[in-house]
């Protein structure tokens, strides 16, 4: 869609990939506190398909859609990093199931089950539970979490290009391989669910159906297996650190 002057055409073009950022800005609701307007997403989520739009038109040949949608998720993400949207709370309950996680897999050789994480911790298996689902909403990484210190950031002492790309850095060489091992050895339902949401991108209640499970189930499944992920990218960041 080109105008006669062979320019983009940029309001038909946000016309047509409206919905896709409303679709994004759902999917990652699913994820979010409910203090999150999902409203505030979409609004950022505009912003970044309208920088899509101005930068497309530098890159003959890319794929618009593709590099739509990483543009307005980059900006979704950033609007969330700079709200700090995880309540501290939830980064703690979120750091004591990781370092639970942590010490059962180098004791068993193996991902420990749902019920020996919450013996680790000391906890019911209900319990446990509550804590997987007050976790929502946390990330695969953050960058914060390879410092012992909550005032030195990572990302600044790691990265000196101050315009590098975080997530083509996230999908580069080693940390990709590294995930996707990660991924391939989480127990079977949790590597289903997660191959349901973010390449098929069903939401939880869709991935419940199909797995016979609550919403409410699988947005525990969904925490437990991102501490597991995180568990393993924090083992491999620090062993490249050091």
């Amino acid at each position: 869609m080109y105008t006669s002057v062979g320019t983009i055409d940029k309001q038909q073009h946000i016309v047509e990939f409206t919905p896709l950022v409303k679709r994004i800005a759902n999917h990652m609701m699913a994820r979010l506190p409910v203090s999150v307007e999902a409203d505030d997403l979409v609004q950022v989520g505009m912003i970044g398909l309208m920088e899509a739009l101005n930068r497309y038109e530098e890159m003959p040949g890319a794929q618009f859609e593709t590099y739509a949608q990483q543009r307005i998720r980059g900006a979704m993400l950033d609007e969330l990093r700079q709200l700090d949207w995880l309540p501290r709370g939830a980064r703690r309950v979120m750091r004591q199931i990781e370092s639970a996680i942590n010490v059962l897999q180098h004791r068993l050789g193996r991902s420990p089950s749902e019920r020996q994480i919450a013996e680790e911790l000391g906890v019911s298996i209900e319990s446990y539970q509550q804590m997987l689902f007050e976790a929502k909403g946390t990330q695969l990484i953050h960058y914060e979490d390879f410092s012992d210190d909550e005032d030195d950031d990572f990302l600044e002492r790691n990265c000196a290009d101050n315009t590098a790309d975080p997530l083509a850095a996230l999908l580069d060489g080693d940390l990709r391989r590294i995930l996707i091992n990660a991924i391939e050895i989480l127990p079977e339902r949790e590597k289903t669910l997660m191959g349901l949401y973010y390449e098929q991108e069903l939401n939880f209640k869709e991935i419940g159906a199909v797995l016979g499970v609550s919403e409410s189930r699988i947005c525990q499944m969904h925490s437990q297996a991102i501490a597991r992920l995180r568990v393993r990218l924090k083992e491999c960041a620090w062993t490249s650190i050091a």
